[in-house]
């Protein structure tokens, strides 16, 4: 699971109107339409043709531009036909709108802010006369690219094109959460770095820019601009199960549907839920390094081939899940900043690989390291532009326990890691949120400190329901680790029909706890919480037998949960809901607004879903 604001994207990206610029957030124009309940056949066969079709789906930029108001035009006109810099500032701080106040609470932002972004967008092909008569008819002035490209610095002004307009953002770097990286792209053209950061391209980002438009590029420059096609970062993603469902596509954020999860104890690897941050990396096995850092002993830098062959391999079974898991409950109780994630953000598979501990020790882990080091830093080998890779970090005491079971994994369900997962090795930490299990692993640090990660520092903590992003402070919270106790209804599914006729209803789930905790118990019931009963557990398929109970504080999988139960006579509604306990009794909260937070992480309440009853015609 592969993310400072420091990282943010290249271009303007801020707020408009208490509205975070958010990757995370943007969603595609995939249909997240019910499925049907029909057969297992039938099911299977519609959600493929839905997906099959949505695969080559791309979300479309909304290219609307808000028009110069005409009581401002004229003044615009009068202005620009002096050459004087002067009036041309002095304009540009008139018609400028104040963000500083809306934008003050949010440039602490969110781990999607920075999230890579959409497909390639071509530039629209606009014939030489459409331009000339852009030229003869826009209120703004006519500027060239070497006048934009004048315009590089604070001290001359940051100038930017974007499809044929020209934008002067100067006022905007201080308060860009991405901090000084939009300067590069001062002096040319957006779409290059847009392509890349699909969180830019929202109606809101674009309403924004329009704001600080300051004239037209000339056309023969704005004809040469569109001969040049800039290059989509995604383009050698790998492909991906048309049956999982989308939530973005560039970076690709996808989970399966609830339905299939439970279906069996591993995940198939091609349905295990896809969290990336930034473009899957190509990564050549052969020419493949690993490398450790931090240790007194020295460096240590390891092929793929000697991590296999030096190493005894281990294998884990672990479940991963996203701490934006059922986020799309908290969406429903106030808008939160993040990916629409229902409750298939989390599955369960076989891990192998080398112990971190022993790749640790190899390279000089010891007492007096110890002493000196409190956490142990990951970096991937996906990158921004600037070359800024993902990172995350862990505890220490996790990483060289030989309880911690944390694995460089070099397989997953017995086979190389497909690209989405990893390949060639990834972090597998047992117990801990997603978002520390680096993917495309390519470094290690032993470290005094936390990862400096935006990931790690900004983004992937929880906070009270009273902060805002007016007032959150993400140097406050801890970042997460291990995940609270969860717990979802798989079958059947929210707006389900029984038939009366059917007289029993079966009822499917998960439940899991991080850090190692065991469940021991998950609760149901049928009539919204009044009354329960106990579902039966299984730590295996049903065809295989059950899995001997774990070490206590090595639970690290999921327990899938069945409960068949009779319908209630003169009922038309059922309220199924579901909780968990773990072996440490903690227990999920009954209701979601008690632990809304602004980033919707950590949604973990009674899962609910309400089924219909049909009478049976006859009795009607």
């Amino acid at each position: 699971m592969s993310s400072g604001l420091e990282r943010h994207s290249v271009g303007v990206c801020a707020t408009f109107r208490g509205c975070l610029c958010n990757a995370e957030s943007y969603r595609c124009g995939v249909s997240e339409d019910k499925q049907p309940t029909d057969t297992a056949e039938n099911i299977s066969a519609m959600l493929l043709l839905r997906r099959c079709h949505s695969l080559t789906r791309f979300c479309p930029l909304n290219t609307h531009r808000h028009q110069v108001a005409p009581a401002v035009a004229p003044c615009a006109a009068r202005l620009w036909s002096s050459s004087s810099s002067e009036d041309q500032r002095s304009y540009q701080r008139v018609h400028r709108p104040s963000w500083r106040h809306a934008l003050a609470g949010l440039l602490a932002g969110t781990g999607a802010v920075v999230a890579y972004g959409l497909h390639h967008h071509k530039a629209e092909q606009e014939d030489t006369s459409r331009a000339q008569t852009i030229e003869k008819t826009s209120a703004f002035p006519i500027f060239s690219q070497e006048e934009v490209t004048s315009h590089r610095s604070l001290e001359d002004g940051v100038w930017v094109t974007y499809k044929g307009s020209v934008y002067d953002i100067t006022d905007f770097v201080a308060m860009h959460p991405g901090g000084d990286k939009i300067l590069l792209a001062a002096g040319g053209a957006l779409e290059p770095f847009w392509a890349l950061y699909a969180v830019h391209n929202q109606e809101h980002v674009l309403e924004m820019l329009s704001e600080y438009k300051v004239g037209e590029l000339s056309a023969e420059d704005r004809k040469k601009q569109q001969t040049v096609e800039s290059s989509d970062p995604y383009s050698s993603d790998p492909e991906r199960h048309p049956v999982l469902r989308i939530n973005n596509l560039k970076p690709f954020n996808a989970e399966p549907p609830p339905e299939i999860l439970t279906d069996s104890y591993i995940t198939p690897s091609a349905i295990f839920f896809k969290r990336n941050h930034l473009p899957v990396p190509q990564v050549d096995p052969a020419t493949y390094q690993l490398h450790v850092e931090g240790l007194p002993g020295g460096a240590l830098t390891l092929s793929l081939e000697e991590l296999k062959t030096r190493f005894p391999k281990h294998t884990v079974t672990a479940t991963l899940q996203c701490a934006g898991n059922r986020r799309s409950e908290m969406n429903k109780v106030k808008q939160v900043k993040g990916l629409n994630w229902g409750i298939a953000a989390i599955s369960n598979a076989t891990w192998s690989g080398a112990r971190l501990r022993d790749v640790l020790l190899a390279a000089g882990y010891g007492p007096d390291v110890a002493k000196q080091a409190r956490h142990v830093q990951f970096e991937g080998l996906d990158k921004d532009v600037t070359g800024t890779t993902y990172g995350a970090s862990i505890p220490l005491n996790k990483a060289v326990s030989e309880e911690g079971d944390v694995l460089l994994a070099y397989e997953m369900n017995g086979e190389d890691l497909p690209a989405d997962h990893g390949y060639p090795v990834r972090v597998v930490v047992p117990g801990i949120v997603g978002a520390r299990n680096v993917k495309w692993l390519g470094k290690i640090i032993v470290s005094a400190e936390e990862s400096s990660s935006h990931w790690q520092q900004n983004d992937y903590k929880g906070f009270s329901p009273a902060t805002d992003w007016d007032t959150v402070d993400f140097k406050s919270a801890p970042a997460i680790q291990e995940l609270p106790i969860q717990s979802a209804i798989t079958t059947p599914a929210e707006g389900a029909v029984v038939d009366r006729s059917m007289e029993e209803v079966t009822v499917k789930g998960y439940a899991w706890s991080g850090g190692g905790r065991e469940v021991v118990r998950v609760d149901v019931s049928l009539d919204g919480g009044k009354t329960w009963q106990v579902a039966q557990l299984r730590s295996s398929d049903k065809e295989k037998p059950p899995e001997p109970s774990p070490p206590l504080g090595r639970a690290w999988a999921w327990k899938l949960w069945e409960v068949t139960a009779p319908l209630p006579p003169e009922v038309q509604e059922l309220e199924i809901v579901c909780k968990a306990v773990d072996n440490s009794y903690n227990m999920q909260p009954d209701t979601v607004p008690p632990i809304w937070n602004l980033r919707g992480v950590l949604s973990n309440a009674w899962h609910r879903v309400k089924v219909k009853i049909r009478e049976d015609e006859s009795e009607e």
